[in-house]
């Protein structure tokens, strides 16, 4: 009879062990999935908001191209139709967080949240390399992304905001779209653009006329 019941208890020893190790596999496999889960839904917000940036950055542009005169956007007497109410105080996003549009630009001029002093603005920074001539940013447009696309049908949770500022010289305009969405997903891309005439512009039966090129575009990490 001993001998059975060491053989018994051995017996449920070794089950014991058998469910622990497979508890110990099953819960690592829910963490596994967990966390591809978790970084796949990072990896989609981050693209997608690249992509919300762009998309920002180009409809903006279309807007602003057609423009004989940049100087009122410039100094920010001229904004967009595009816009969900006065250019500063909360935003919330579709998952319940929220954005400060003044803290946005603070952002965009010292890298900071607080507002920028004169002699920040004109830091040169690896960010804000032209100096004296970096922009000062003003809020041209803002608001959900389908809405400032309405009539795409686009499906999206983004936030999306494009600033203007003068170009590091003249005739030359800089514009920044930023998109905000779900998990923290922010997206920043830059661009110049400038005006000339030249043969570039002009039409094969007639003299030159102004063209407006887009000069550079960066994406901001």
């Amino acid at each position: 009879m001993n001998g059975l019941t060491r053989e018994e208890g051995l017996a449920m020893l070794v089950a014991m062990m058998a469910v622990l190790i497979m508890t110990a596999f099953g819960t690592a496999l829910i963490l596994s999935s967990s966390s591809d889960t978790t970084i796949a839904g990072h990896f989609t917000a981050a693209l997608e908001g690249g992509y919300a940036a762009d998309a920002m950055l180009a409809r903006g542009l279309d807007d602003l191209l057609g423009m004989d005169d940049w100087n009122p956007v410039v100094a920010g007497l001229l904004q967009s139709h595009w816009v969900d109410g006065p250019p500063t105080g909360a935003r919330t996003l579709a998952d319940g967080s929220s954005i400060d549009l003044s803290q946005v630009v603070n952002m965009a001029h010292c890298q900071r949240a607080t507002a920028c002093s004169p002699a920040d603005i004109v830091e040169a920074t690896s960010d804000r390399p032209w100096g004296a001539n970096n922009p000062e940013w003003k809020l041209y447009a803002y608001g959900p992304l389908p809405a400032v696309l309405a009539g795409a049908a686009v499906d999206s949770r983004f936030y999306v905001l494009l600033l203007v500022g003068q170009g590091p010289a003249p005739n030359l305009l800089a514009v920044r779209a930023e998109a905000f969405g779900p998990r923290g997903a922010h997206a920043i891309v830059e661009a110049t653009a400038g005006r000339t005439s030249n043969a570039d512009g002009k039409d094969y039966n007639g003299p030159p006329v102004d063209a407006v090129k887009l000069l550079s575009w960066r994406e901001v990490r």
